[in-house]
């Protein structure tokens, strides 16, 4: 057995009181995004945990990349027909989580789950690069391939086939947004007494604020 009990760390970077922090939970995310990106040096501040529950039920988790955000939510993009698009399709509830450990912050968000509007996707999609927009084409994401070769040859092919034409978005790929019901933000703080906010939407589209024991 490898013993890990003497991994410990003391955190002491911030604080997250309720007198310092807006009334909507966008505006929080946004500020610390921000101050994250721009004073932590994290390689990939939008990276983020996407928790689904599969179809054999149990729940899976993979990092993804968030493309945008506002009001409305959380927006990235995959494979529609990934495990993790087929997740969706059976039960919208997802959950977010972004870690920024230089930051020493947390954030968890429980929400669901809608497909974008095709001109949405069709947007970001003719913004990646070339490589990207092929590989998209390439990959029947989450399905059992024979080799690496495979997908290599179907690449080689696909580039030479849209040698210089337009690269059109497959139906079967694009963007979710996650609206979220509950956002929870962790502050570490010194001898594991860490700041937990939770905002809930509630009926009236008013976020309730709640401190949460760590």
């Amino acid at each position: 057995m490898s013993d890990l009990s003497n991994y410990r760390k003391s955190y002491e970077k911030n604080e997250l009181l309720e007198g310092k922090i807006p009334n909507d939970p966008i505006e929080l995310f946004r500020d610390w995004f921000f101050e994250v990106d721009n004073h932590f040096n994290e390689e990939e501040v939008n990276a983020m945990t996407l928790s689904t529950i599969g179809l054999d039920g149990f729940p899976r988790n993979r990092v993804v990349l968030l493309k945008g955000f506002t009001y409305e939510g959380f927006i990235f993009y995959t494979n529609y027909e990934s495990e993790k698009g087929k997740a969706i399709s059976a039960n919208n509830r997802v959950c977010l989580s972004f870690l920024w450990p230089k930051a020493e912050r947390q954030v968890i968000i429980k929400g669901r789950a809608t497909k974008l509007a095709p001109n949405l996707s069709d947007g970001y999609f003719d913004s990646r690069p070339e490589g990207s927009r092929l590989g998209a084409i390439a990959s029947h994401q989450s399905e059992v391939i024979h080799s690496r070769e495979v997908l290599e040859e179907k690449m080689k092919a696909l580039e030479q086939f849209y040698a210089g034409k337009e690269i059109p978005r497959p139906d079967y790929w694009g963007g979710y947004l996650v609206a979220p019901v509950e956002i929870e933000f962790w502050q570490g703080r010194p001898n594991r007494l860490h700041d937990r906010i939770r905002f809930t939407l509630m009926e009236d589209l008013n976020w309730r604020i709640e401190r949460l024991s760590p």
